[in-house]
């Protein structure tokens, strides 16, 4: 009977070890599990036709969602004279250097401020991450120029502070080299799962590596997913949510088979545990937009509390030079993965 009852006891601790063991094991992987955006739900309109701190095209954006702010990247404007240069430099110079204005908007599209980056790269992305009251920016910088413009090579971190100029060499930098021997590095950050997603070139293709932004912060620089770009049209942006990546290709009105007012901007899923598409679809919002070149991806949560509840936002440059304008609009339904594919096969 002792005998019998010590069995008994030792099976109900092994259970109860299991039990409370496994909640563990789900939450390393539940960073990769979300459900996916519905791309082909109509899309709302965050903001329209909004001067940046420079005429030039917006490039990327992010959202901090604590302060209620977006961050804009562009392409410095050409015939400006910054401390410590010797004369106004053309915006081909700019271009080729590296250099890039960052804007700070509230979420009605009003400018509060500006940064200028030096030697950065072409901002083709960006992230935004909160830690208490200070607002850090995510971009790529050490820039090395290949045919007319300039790339970033590293990832650097960086609050933002209003009118401050910073170069690669700046004090206020964190660089990150996540991947030796890799260029053409750009980032975003998935606040609401922690998540750090890295475009990179290796041996001359383009990859996706995803990484736990509180390791990377440590400089433990390990992927828990790392996938292949697609093929696709001209790259304008990427954003992860959980357990998927955005991709977003276009041109403006008027080239490369961007025709009025269809246009030629998609948006392509792939799956982060196994690097599959699963969706792609052509986006429509913003079609009466003049202009209308695709910038930039990312994610808003719009409550804190809720982060399942999140945002796609798509960014498009309307008008024309010299004064370029900052757009957004927002995707905001989201289903299980099979639910969309299911809806796909019956449209």
């Amino acid at each position: 009977m002792k005998r019998w009852v010590s069995k008994w006891v030792t099976g109900l601790a092994v259970i109860s070890l299991l039990t409370t063991a496994a909640p563990m094991a789900y939450a390393e992987k539940s960073s990769l599990k979300s459900k996916m955006f519905d791309l082909s739900a109509p899309a709302e309109q965050l903001i329209r036709d909004k001067e940046l701190h420079n005429g030039t095209v917006m490039q990327s954006f992010a959202i901090d969602d604590v302060n209620q702010r977006i961050y804009v990247l562009q392409l410095m404007a050409g015939g400006q004279q910054l401390p410590g240069e010797s004369g106004p430099v053309s915006g081909a110079q700019r271009d080729k250097n590296g250099d890039m204005t960052l804007t700070q908007l509230d979420l009605e599209g009003n400018k509060l401020g500006y940064m200028f980056l030096k030697g950065f790269g072409h901002g083709v992305q960006m992230g935004v991450e909160t830690d208490g009251d200070t607002t850090y920016l995510w971009t790529e910088t050490d820039s090395v120029t290949e045919g007319s413009s300039g790339w970033g090579t590293q990832l650097a971190r960086f609050p933002f502070e209003n009118g401050k100029i910073l170069t690669p060499d700046s004090e206020e930098l964190q660089k990150h080299q996540l991947i030796e021997g890799v260029d053409r590095t750009t980032v975003n950050i998935d606040q609401a799962n922690g998540l750090l997603t890295m475009r990179y070139r290796q041996d001359g293709a383009f990859r996706f590596g995803v990484f736990e932004l509180d390791k990377v912060l440590r400089q433990e620089y390990e992927s828990i997913a790392d996938v292949a770009q697609p093929s696709m049209g001209t790259f304008q942006g990427f954003a992860s949510y959980g357990g998927y990546l955005y991709l977003l290709e276009g041109n403006s009105y008027g080239s490369s088979g961007s025709v009025e007012p269809t246009g030629n901007t998609y948006v392509t899923v792939v799956n982060l545990n196994t690097g599959k598409v699963v969706d792609k679809q052509l986006i429509t919002a913003g079609t009466d937009l003049s202009f209308r070149e695709p910038e930039g991806l990312a994610v808003r949560i719009p409550d804190a509390r809720h982060p399942q509840k999140a945002e796609l936002g798509i960014g498009f440059a309307s008008s024309f030079t010299p004064l370029r304008l900052a757009n957004v609009f927002t995707f905001d339904r989201l289903l299980p993965e099979q639910a969309i594919v299911n809806k796909n096969s019956k449209d």
